[in-house]
């Protein structure tokens, strides 16, 4: 019989900037009015297309979201920029989404009542990372002092849950007594702060999550995974193409083509209906039934994707108890989203009731824990 895994710790951090759409869309509005001044004649010639204004009511409408946290705002908003302004760190500093893994980890950590002597293996999964190597994992393991070994993870929007998986499997297998997964979500330097369509989707967080086996859990709240599953569909309809790879091709490496864009409207329809599916058969999967659930962390991407999903699965409407929403404050975190909602609406439940963790998106990629409170 496998060896019960707990989830006994979770950690949220925001950075300490924030965009409204309000600024955002002023900033976008303003860059928009130099491009089409600045192309006046092509536009009237009709070999270039205008650039469309936006608004922040249209962006609430479209997504849910009415602000996002960003790791650096500086250069953001500037029309001549449209970009963050990190500043560059040298090889022996912590880089930027180690110190960013480092605040969720130690958050997650206390929570847990664990030190990282307790730990052995470290995850960090995201959609994107800074570097190709060494690992973010290996630099926050040397800077935690954990002893064991640590590896990144990339699975787009799905990272967190997937990495669940693998820390739970791990447990289970005996090749680790207790995993630190960490998911530093530094999305917006891959963000065209000058697409209309995509500049307001993404928000910069880390989130953290503690397991170990129910042996050793000594945490107040408690959740056991009784089940988890992960899979995948091929899609081009969500990506991000920047690589290495652009140094040899001789292409833009910052063209728009290479920062993230999607075509929504196919992502929205073909999505919904795999994750609602994916949900029920998890549940089943498990020995319970819609109804059991007391809780739906779900990925935080839009607004209309998470209540069709949830039409589908109850029937009705969900309420905010039900499938609490957070991309209204915090925008689409990537593979942080769900976790965000679980760090923010976990302690309330008591023992006995049940809540399902779940992240979807490129790949097409979709994963899920259903866990048990203690």
């Amino acid at each position: 019989m496998d060896a019960a895994v707990v989830i006994s710790g979770a950690g949220l951090w925001r950075p300490e900037h924030r965009i409204t759409n309000e600024e955002l869309v002023a900033s976008y509005n303003a860059w928009v009015d130099r491009y089409n001044a600045q192309h006046a004649a092509a536009i009237a010639a009709g070999t270039l297309e205008a650039k469309p204004h936006s608004s922040a009511e249209f962006i609430e409408k479209a997504s849910g979201i009415r602000s996002r946290y960003i790791y650096v705002k500086d250069g953001t908003l500037e029309v001549e920029r449209m970009r963050p302004r990190i500043p560059h760190r040298g090889e022996d500093a912590l880089s930027h989404q180690a110190e960013m893994a480092l605040n969720a980890a130690r958050i997650a950590l206390a929570n847990a009542h664990k030190s990282p002597s307790d730990i052995d293996m470290v995850i960090v999964s995201c959609a994107y990372t800074e570097r190709a190597y060494p690992a973010i994992a290996i630099e926050v393991q040397h800077a935690l002092g954990i002893a064991g070994f640590g590896f990144d993870m990339l699975v787009a929007c799905s990272a967190a849950t997937f990495a669940l998986q693998r820390a739970s499997d791990a447990l289970k297998a005996g090749s680790a007594r207790g995993v630190l997964v960490i998911n530093p979500e530094l999305t917006s330097p891959q963000v065209n702060y000058c697409d209309r369509d995509s500049h307001f989707i993404f928000g910069d967080v880390a989130t953290a999550m503690v397991l170990e086996r129910a042996e050793t859990c000594t945490a107040p709240h408690g959740y056991t995974v009784l089940g988890s599953r992960a899979m995948t569909l091929y899609s081009s309809n969500i990506r991000s193409n920047f690589g290495y790879v652009a140094h040899a091709e001789d292409t833009e490496p910052f063209g728009p083509e290479n920062l993230f864009h999607q075509n929504g409207r196919r992502v929205f329809k073909e999505v919904c209906p795999m994750a609602a599916d994916h949900l029920e058969a998890q549940v089943a999967a498990v020995g319970l039934a819609v109804p059991d659930i007391r809780r739906w962390w779900l990925h935080q991407a839009n607004i209309n994707m998470n209540q069709l999903i949830t039409r589908r699965l109850l029937g009705r409407d969900a309420s905010p108890d039900e499938a609490p929403i957070v991309l209204d404050e915090f925008a689409n975190t990537a593979s942080a989203g769900s976790i965000i909602a679980f760090c923010l609406h976990h302690e309330d439940l008591v023992a006995g009731d049940h809540g399902v963790i779940c992240s979807f998106g490129a790949g097409y990629s979709i994963g899920s824990l259903v866990v048990r409170k203690r």
